[in-house]
Protein backbone atom coordinates (compact mmCIF):
# COMPACT_ATOMS: atom_id res chain seq x y z
CA UNK A 1 0.00 0.00 0.00
CA UNK A 2 1.27 3.38 -0.82
CA UNK A 3 2.57 5.73 1.89
CA UNK A 4 -0.48 8.26 2.72
CA UNK A 5 -0.22 11.91 0.45
CA UNK A 6 0.22 15.00 2.35
CA UNK A 7 -2.65 17.79 2.85
CA UNK A 8 -1.42 21.51 2.13
CA UNK A 9 -3.58 24.32 2.67
CA UNK A 10 -3.28 27.22 1.48
CA UNK A 11 -5.36 30.05 3.09
CA UNK A 12 -5.81 33.65 2.92
CA UNK A 13 -8.02 36.70 2.52
CA UNK A 14 -9.89 36.64 -0.88
CA UNK A 15 -7.81 38.10 -3.26
CA UNK A 16 -4.54 38.02 -2.04
CA UNK A 17 -3.42 35.75 -4.94
CA UNK A 18 -4.12 31.63 -3.97
CA UNK A 19 -5.21 30.88 -7.35
CA UNK A 20 -2.36 32.40 -9.09
CA UNK A 21 0.40 30.78 -6.84
CA UNK A 22 -1.70 27.60 -6.61
CA UNK A 23 -1.24 27.82 -10.62
CA UNK A 24 2.16 28.86 -10.93
CA UNK A 25 2.70 26.09 -7.95
CA UNK A 26 0.49 23.48 -10.27
CA UNK A 27 2.44 24.25 -13.61
CA UNK A 28 5.81 23.61 -12.36
CA UNK A 29 5.49 20.22 -10.58
CA UNK A 30 4.87 18.07 -13.32
CA UNK A 31 1.46 17.02 -11.77
CA UNK A 32 3.02 15.87 -7.95
CA UNK A 33 -0.34 17.49 -6.13
CA UNK A 34 -4.26 16.71 -6.80
CA UNK A 35 -6.07 19.78 -6.50
CA UNK A 36 -9.22 19.62 -3.95
CA UNK A 37 -12.04 21.50 -5.30
CA UNK A 38 -13.77 23.22 -3.23
CA UNK A 39 -17.56 23.31 -2.77
CA UNK A 40 -19.55 26.43 -2.36
CA UNK A 41 -23.36 28.19 -2.64
CA UNK A 42 -22.23 31.63 -4.16
CA UNK A 43 -23.29 32.28 -7.66
CA UNK A 44 -21.38 31.07 -10.42
CA UNK A 45 -18.70 33.72 -11.78
CA UNK A 46 -18.61 34.11 -15.49
CA UNK A 47 -16.36 31.54 -16.96
CA UNK A 48 -16.37 29.04 -13.98
CA UNK A 49 -17.17 25.57 -14.53
CA UNK A 50 -18.42 23.52 -12.29
CA UNK A 51 -16.22 20.94 -10.89
CA UNK A 52 -13.33 22.62 -11.84
CA UNK A 53 -13.14 25.59 -10.53
CA UNK A 54 -15.78 24.67 -7.31
CA UNK A 55 -18.62 22.71 -7.03
CA UNK A 56 -21.50 24.83 -7.37
CA UNK A 57 -24.61 23.86 -4.55
CA UNK A 58 -27.51 25.06 -3.60
CA UNK A 59 -27.10 26.46 0.42
CA UNK A 60 -29.69 23.35 0.75
CA UNK A 61 -27.28 20.72 -0.88
CA UNK A 62 -24.55 22.01 1.09
CA UNK A 63 -26.33 22.15 4.90
CA UNK A 64 -27.39 18.51 3.83
CA UNK A 65 -23.64 17.24 3.24
CA UNK A 66 -22.94 19.55 6.97
CA UNK A 67 -25.87 17.31 8.64
CA UNK A 68 -24.15 13.92 7.15
CA UNK A 69 -20.67 14.64 8.21
CA UNK A 70 -19.62 15.31 4.91
CA UNK A 71 -17.06 17.84 5.02
CA UNK A 72 -13.68 18.09 6.15
CA UNK A 73 -14.18 21.85 6.87
CA UNK A 74 -16.86 24.50 5.89
CA UNK A 75 -16.99 28.39 6.54
CA UNK A 76 -19.82 31.01 5.91
CA UNK A 77 -17.98 33.71 4.35
CA UNK A 78 -19.90 37.02 2.80
CA UNK A 79 -23.31 35.25 3.16
CA UNK A 80 -22.19 32.06 1.24
CA UNK A 81 -20.55 28.48 2.64
CA UNK A 82 -17.40 27.13 1.49
CA UNK A 83 -16.32 23.71 1.79
CA UNK A 84 -14.03 20.49 1.23
CA UNK A 85 -15.93 17.49 0.77
CA UNK A 86 -14.34 14.97 2.98
CA UNK A 87 -14.66 12.33 1.31
CA UNK A 88 -12.56 13.16 -2.02
CA UNK A 89 -10.11 14.05 0.05
CA UNK A 90 -9.45 11.16 2.18
CA UNK A 91 -9.76 8.58 -1.11
CA UNK A 92 -7.28 10.86 -2.49
CA UNK A 93 -4.94 10.95 0.15
CA UNK A 94 -5.08 6.77 0.69
CA UNK A 95 -4.00 6.86 -2.55
CA UNK A 96 -0.70 8.03 -1.83
CA UNK A 97 -1.36 11.66 -3.62
CA UNK A 98 -0.64 14.89 -1.98
CA UNK A 99 -3.68 16.83 -1.73
CA UNK A 100 -3.85 20.73 -2.07
CA UNK A 101 -6.67 22.78 -0.59
CA UNK A 102 -7.15 26.31 -1.24
CA UNK A 103 -9.41 27.91 1.32
CA UNK A 104 -10.48 30.92 3.34
CA UNK A 105 -9.23 31.00 7.03
CA UNK A 106 -12.14 29.98 8.91
CA UNK A 107 -11.96 26.51 7.28
CA UNK A 108 -8.09 26.41 7.54
CA UNK A 109 -8.72 26.72 11.31
CA UNK A 110 -10.59 23.63 11.12
CA UNK A 111 -8.72 21.69 8.73
CA UNK A 112 -5.84 22.41 11.60
CA UNK A 113 -7.78 21.27 14.47
CA UNK A 114 -8.84 17.80 12.44
CA UNK A 115 -5.63 17.12 10.29
CA UNK A 116 -2.51 18.86 12.87
CA UNK A 117 -0.04 17.22 10.61
CA UNK A 118 -0.67 18.78 7.44
CA UNK A 119 1.05 21.78 6.10
CA UNK A 120 -0.08 25.39 6.04
CA UNK A 121 0.54 28.37 4.10
CA UNK A 122 -0.89 31.57 5.01
CA UNK A 123 -0.68 34.41 2.07
CA UNK A 124 -1.03 37.94 2.85
CA UNK A 125 -1.51 41.22 0.76
CA UNK A 126 1.58 43.63 0.38
CA UNK A 127 -1.03 46.01 2.41
CA UNK A 128 -4.42 46.75 2.38
CA UNK A 129 -4.91 49.37 -0.50
CA UNK A 130 -3.47 46.92 -2.41
CA UNK A 131 -6.20 43.61 -1.44
CA UNK A 132 -8.92 46.73 -2.08
CA UNK A 133 -7.32 47.42 -5.70
CA UNK A 134 -7.09 43.56 -6.78
CA UNK A 135 -10.68 42.54 -5.61
CA UNK A 136 -11.97 45.82 -7.37
CA UNK A 137 -10.08 44.75 -10.80
CA UNK A 138 -11.32 41.84 -10.58
CA UNK A 139 -15.01 42.95 -11.53
CA UNK A 140 -16.67 40.04 -9.86
CA UNK A 141 -17.94 41.50 -6.85
CA UNK A 142 -20.27 45.09 -5.25
CA UNK A 143 -18.43 47.34 -3.78
CA UNK A 144 -20.75 46.18 -0.51
CA UNK A 145 -19.41 42.89 -1.04
CA UNK A 146 -15.48 43.78 -1.26
CA UNK A 147 -15.87 45.88 2.05
CA UNK A 148 -17.56 42.94 3.80
CA UNK A 149 -14.47 40.85 2.56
Amino acid sequence: MADRGLLIVFSGPSGVGKGTVRREIFESSENQFQYSVSMTTRAQRPGEVDGVDYFFRTREEFEELIRQGQMLEYAEYVGNYYGTPLTYVNETLDKGIDVFLEIEVQGALQVKKKVPDAVFIFLTPPDLDELQDRLVGRGTDSAEVIAQR
